[in-house]
């Protein structure tokens, strides 16, 4: 491909459900130019608490469907399946480039002031490799205290984002870690930046809260001038985004637009043997 090609790229994304809109979003703001097929996996949601290799194929089937639907990268926009599954698919698909997701180790240990730093995810991604790999790598002179917090992603997922309810499940899941004294938490779920007011206030002024999004977005630049795409083909144009969803589209439209403010119609994806079929009407 020329480097001088206006031809928009098509970036696909995928999540267990609506988390990866917290990824999708800062995409569509960092690359305005660009095409978008997000695939959400609601009919096996949540991830967090499957065994690595369900979730490693559930990974496989939806990659190969973006990979059909023309996609130039794939953004693994799910904390859980890119421990279980980035390495995977990389072999798998040799010639498409995949962007997956690592809790901010990296950072929150090069902002903490005393030493100290929490990450909150799901069982799945603590268990891979990669989070392993991370505190291997940067966390040698610093605490990391791994927390798993259970019922968020439903209460993201269910859009109960500010209720009694989901502010206990997270002031008890960030109890321990206050008491621990950290003064940096990072956001290792897609969807818990949708919590982030909620997180904030509980956490207080003297914890930041650290949301990769924003460095996903970037790399995914990155990718995609190093394919050969134009500056004008990323950041100018009128973009079409298309959502899929392996459960009731109805449900995940409500999202789209409570979520991220977009209106848009949502298509269902059915699994049959290890593969989706789209159920376009």
């Amino acid at each position: 491909m020329s480097a001088t090609s206006s031809r928009d790229p098509r970036i696909g994304v995928f999540d267990s459900g609506v988390g990866g809109l917290s990824v999708w979003r800062e995409i569509v703001r960092q690359l305005p130019g660009c095409d978008t097929v997000y695939v959400a996996d609601q009919a096996h949601i949540p991830y967090g608490p499957r065994p690595l290799e369900e979730v490693r194929q559930f990974a496989e089937g939806i990659a190969a469907f973006l990979i059909r639907e023309g996609v130039a990268v794939v953004v693994v926009a799910c904390n859980t399946a890119s421990a279980a599954a980035l390495h995977h698919l990389r072999r798998r698909f040799p010639d498409i480039p995949f962007v997956g997701m690592e809790p901010a180790v990296k950072p929150a240990v090069q902002r903490t002031r005393n030493g100290t730093v929490g990450v909150i995810a799901t069982p799945a991604t603590f268990q891979g490799e990669l989070f392993a790999s991370l505190l291997e790598r940067f966390a040698q002179n610093v605490r990391v205290i791994p927390q798993v917090c259970p019922g968020l992603v439903e209460a993201v997922e269910a859009g109960a984002l500010e209720v009694p309810e989901t502010e206990a499940l997270v002031r008890r899941c960030l109890e321990p870690l206050l008491e621990a004294g950290i003064d940096e938490l990072v956001l290792g779920c897609t969807h818990y930046p949708f919590l982030r007011p909620l997180i904030e206030r509980v956490v207080g002024p003297g914890v930041e809260v650290i949301d990769p999004a924003p460095a996903v977005a970037r790399q995914v630049r990155r990718v995609l001038e190093g394919a050969g795409y134009s500056e004008a083909a990323l950041s100018v144009g009128i973009p079409r985004h298309v959502f899929f969803t392996t459960g009731d589209p109805a449900q995940f439209a409500g999202a789209l637009s409570r979520l991220v403010g977009v209106t848009a119609k949502v298509d269902r994806l059915m699994w049959e043997d290890g593969n989706l079929r789209a159920e376009r009407k």
